[in-house]
């Protein structure tokens, strides 16, 4: 019976299936091959990207209600699947050596064309995003990242304000960022538009251990314009085992 659960959880089955056959034909092209692994080992795989759209590791009604399946849906097929592409195409038209990761590129991005820095930052920052998400995300953070949080910020509870005030302040369009320094030190601050901190042209520098995407599209289906309250829910789904995984490796 085609009830709409039953449309939505096929829906979500062909799209994710196309996802995988996609980058299954990618597997042996240089595209794909990028960082698996790196030089200074497994430990550093994690900070690594690819330049081909990863299948997300949940359905698109995982994040409910904090982020709803629509917004899900259409960020990740249309949004984000359209950096991947333009990406691709730039990735050729400049011949990039996709045997080093993405972010080899973008510390270089002031070397390259307008399309590749517009997408090469929307690719990387929408594949951070889905990766430091999930639906059991949520809590605080542990171990040695709580002890950063406190030694940099002062408490948890005053990350947390920081951080929203970041992501709430941006003015139109662009990312609030967790990074970790050269200094080794945990900052926060916020880029316009798909920059980021790897890029060499920011103000902002650092290594993102978690990014907010406070594009409109992230959020105005379910929020409209309050952004404040996306911001908020957002500690609801996030992923703190892997953003103390991002840190261990920066660390390094």
């Amino acid at each position: 019976m085609n009830t709409p659960e039953n449309l939505i959880t096929r829906r979500l089955f062909l799209s994710n299936t196309s996802k995988a056959s996609i980058a299954l034909g990618l597997a042996g092209t240089g595209i794909l091959s990028a960082c698996a692994t790196d030089a200074n080992g497994d430990e550093k795989a994690i900070l690594a990207t690819s330049f081909t759209q990863t299948p997300l590791a949940y359905e698109f009604t995982a994040l409910a209600p904090n982020i709803d399946a629509m917004t899900m849906e259409i960020h990740y097929t249309k949004h984000a699947a359209g950096y991947a592409k333009n990406l691709g195409e730039a990735i050729v038209e400049e011949k990039v050596d996709t045997n080093k990761p993405l972010e080899d590129v973008l510390s270089k991005i002031s070397s390259y064309s307008t399309k590749m820095r517009n997408n090469g930052g929307g690719h990387y920052n929408h594949e951070l995003f889905w990766k430091v998400m999930s639906p059991t995300g949520g809590g605080k953070p542990e171990g040695d990242l709580a002890a950063a949080i406190d030694s940099s910020f002062g408490s948890y509870d005053a990350f947390v304000t920081e951080f929203e005030t970041a992501a709430k302040t941006r003015f139109g369009s662009g990312w609030a960022w967790l990074v970790l320094g050269e200094d080794k030190k945990l900052a926060i601050g916020s880029t316009p538009n798909q920059d980021n901190p790897l890029m060499d042209i920011s103000d902002f520098k650092g290594t993102p251990l978690l990014g907010l995407d406070v594009w409109e599209h992230a959020y105005y289906l379910n929020y409209q314009n309050r952004r404040p309250d996306y911001v908020s829910a957002f500690w609801n789904v996030l992923d703190w085992n892997t953003v103390s995984q991002r840190f261990a490796a920066a660390s390094i």
